[in-house]
């Protein structure tokens, strides 16, 4: 009874996620979770409620992980609640890890408390980094929405988790602690809502004018011989179609061509055709030698392409296999990506030059979930473009919850971010994370739209988690210091 009432209250921890984005629910039950947390006695009960609490969580918050195996459900439709379970168990360990460290590094009392808020903090940072990271779903993305979203261009996801953590035990103490915790909370509640407010300099001035391709190609179909060359041809057609003020610039999704970029003139001499002088960005496979990249090219107004990009922090085992060094070695090595197995990574973050628009930093599906990824550029750029195909989440959570990270991203950065996505939501964001238009998801259609402006370079993309992490390793470095605990 005990372990199904910790997964159904980790599940509900979930409903703060996007699209229900109810944060109030996910307080609630993380205050739940902490007094059993509380109340568990050993270190072994204290991991084991991380555990299954986290599986919980997970269960329902990746839950359209299975939406990939169900495009072909004959075939590979047998994995997917096998996929959901180990997701959900696995990404749990890091729960588990952070209810056992609190429970090892602090007596029980406040300094537990204390220690449960730094140390789940720091087990989601891990998850972010550990084997690549996977910081999607975390702690402090139920804010994602709501004005204390503002609080990350300061403190960024990590650090709205420790805030989140910080309340929730701080409501769970003595009535002064409780007072003491909802005022502060309230504090940055409101802090975060006087800087949504803010007006964005620059708003009022003539921009440049984007217009967004979304070709709503299910997956299914998406690289059908007789569908494919129909979801090209809608997208020629949105490009070419006529507007009171000609785009600046086009944007295409992600894989937005059913074909290679090598030998792929004629194509793009159509593309160049349908813009009539407009450049058009957009999403490609190439190969080189042996190797295949997922890639963004620019066309110039002239059909030339003018910018090349090549995807660089890539999926595991969805767009590559990890461990080539241990591959080889083991015969494997014609699982690799070097033998055309997969993808390979591009050399690194890249800031394209596109004259009148600015600098731009691309970012290709998945590269838009890491901070670090935008912290990654080599200068700051004056905008953020998203590419992306989200026909492989389904329809429920995941297109919702990457668009709500492309939002934080927006944030944490101040740079306004466009996002052109396959099956939508394609979206204009502007620097402070507002969706100031957007296209619904599973709607064909285009958007023009003018460019959000910047604002001045934000705390957070100048110090990353960097200094979180420190703060948390020395606090609870300091609590196992002075309450010296007793091992169970």
């Amino acid at each position: 009874m005990r372990l199904a009432a910790l997964a159904a209250l980790g599940a509900a921890a979930g409903l703060g996620q996007a699209p229900v984005s109810f944060p109030w629910i996910t307080l609630a039950a993380l205050w739940a979770i902490f007094l059993i947390f509380e109340d568990s006695g050993s270190l072994r009960r204290a991991v084991l409620t991380g555990w299954v609490a986290g599986a919980g969580y997970f269960a329902l918050s990746l839950s359209w992980i299975v939406e990939p195996f169900l495009v072909d459900i004959v075939r590979q439709g047998w994995m997917a609640p096998f996929a959901l379970f180990f997701s959900a168990f696995g990404f749990g360990m890091f729960w588990a890890l952070g209810f056992g460290v609190a429970h090892w590094v602090a007596r029980p009392g406040w300094p537990r408390a204390v220690a449960w808020a730094l140390a789940l903090s720091g087990a989601e940072m891990l998850r972010s980094y550990v084997m690549t990271g996977f910081p999607w779903a975390l702690i402090g993305h139920i804010w994602i929405g709501w004005a204390p979203m503002q609080l990350a261009a300061w403190i960024g996801a990590q650090g709205l988790t420790l805030l989140t953590l910080l309340v929730v035990v701080g409501i769970s103490g003595a009535w002064s602690l409780r007072v003491g915790a909802l005022a502060a909370g309230a504090v940055l509640y409101g802090i975060g809502a006087w800087q949504a407010a803010l007006p964005i300099p620059g708003t009022d001035d003539v921009r440049p004018v984007v217009r967004l391709v979304q070709p709503n190609a299910a997956q299914r179909l998406k690289w059908d011989p007789v569908m494919a060359p129909q979801f090209f041809a809608r997208q020629l057609d949105y490009t070419a179609a006529p507007a009171d003020r000609r785009p600046d610039l086009v944007i295409w999704p992600e894989t937005a061509i059913p074909y290679l970029l090598n030998g792929a003139e004629d194509v793009l001499d159509q593309i160049t055709e349908a813009a009539a002088g407009v450049p058009v960005a957009l999403g490609i496979q190439r190969l080189d030698g042996n190797r295949a990249y997922n890639s963004m090219i620019v066309l110039d107004s002239a059909g030339q392409i003018s910018e090349l990009y090549d995807k660089y922090h890539l999926v595991p085992f969805g767009e590559y296999v990890p461990a080539e060094w241990l591959l080889g070695p083991l015969g494997l090595s014609s699982l690799t990506a070097k033998e055309g197995y997969g993808f390979s990574a591009g050399p690194g973050a890249r800031v394209l030059d596109l004259g009148p628009l600015g600098q731009v930093l691309p970012l290709i599906c998945y590269e838009a979930i890491f901070p670090q990824d935008v912290r990654a550029a080599p200068t700051r750029p004056d905008w953020l473009m998203q590419i992306t195909n989200d026909a492989w989440f389904g329809k429920i959570s995941g297109p919702y919850q990457h668009l709500a990270q492309a939002r934080l991203r927006a944030v944490e950065a101040g740079l306004p971010m466009l996002r052109a996505a396959n099956t939508g939501v394609s979206a204009v964001i502007d620097a402070r994370g507002q969706v100031t238009d957007f296209l619904p998801l599973g709607q064909a259609g285009y958007l023009d739209a003018a460019l959000p402006p910047s604002l001045p370079v934000t705390l957070y993309s100048r110090t990353g988690d960097l200094p979180l992490g420190l703060i948390l390793l020395l606090a609870l470095g300091a609590l196992y210091a002075t309450t010296r605990p007793k091992f169970d």
